[in-house]
């Protein structure tokens, strides 16, 4: 008899296979008060090659500053079902592209004004549990929120999109697994 431990298994590539209904590139039904912004981007190796068949999912808050629920238009005062939540699959060469509005910036666990950010939880064949990191906006006066704030000075810019050029209201953003700009993930 034996007692040698049985091999890991990784996760997937199931994304493509069994969750395709569950995917949501559009964050923010037609009507959602805020500022529309679309975020394009590409989830790369250590060797900076692209990874397909991954999934990044999105948390956020509305341009308010609060999660989930229902909005008024102030436009013609309906509500709006903004859940602040979606789910993006990356295609064949890494890339992945959501449209959304620019969340408020919402309070922390102190109290203290954390910065307009989407959560991000990324899962990928080879990863045995998902990875959190965040998005920053690009030239938000509350980016020294405490959170960031935690991340080494020389690191911080993983975090922060950039604006795409010709683009006002497309921002890009990579994640990037290994390397020199490695984007920074959170142990939560």
């Amino acid at each position: 008899m034996s007692l040698q431990a049985t091999t890991w298994q990784t996760v997937g590539p199931y994304f493509r296979i069994g969750l395709e209904y569950l995917n949501t590139t559009d964050l923010a039904p037609a009507g959602t008060p805020g500022e529309p912004v679309t975020v394009e981007g590409q989830i790369l190796d250590g060797n900076g090659k692209p990874i397909s068949d991954a999934l990044i999912e999105i948390w956020q808050a509305n341009a308010s500053g609060e999660y989930g629920g229902t909005v008024d238009n102030p436009v013609d005062g309906a509500a709006t079902v903004f859940s602040g939540f979606g789910r993006v699959p990356t295609d064949d060469e890494g890339r992945f592209s959501f449209s959304t509005i620019q969340p408020g910036p919402v309070a922390g666990p102190s109290g203290a004004m954390q910065s307009p950010h989407l959560a991000i939880r990324l899962t990928m064949r080879g990863l045995l549990r998902g990875l959190s990191t965040r998005m920053y906006f690009p030239a938000e006066t509350l980016n020294s929120d405490p959170i960031l704030q935690l991340v080494p000075e020389q690191r911080r810019a993983t975090l922060i999109a950039t604006q795409k050029p010709g683009t006002p209201a497309t921002l890009q953003w990579n994640i990037e697994m290994q390397g020199e700009r490695e984007t920074v993930f959170f142990d939560c």
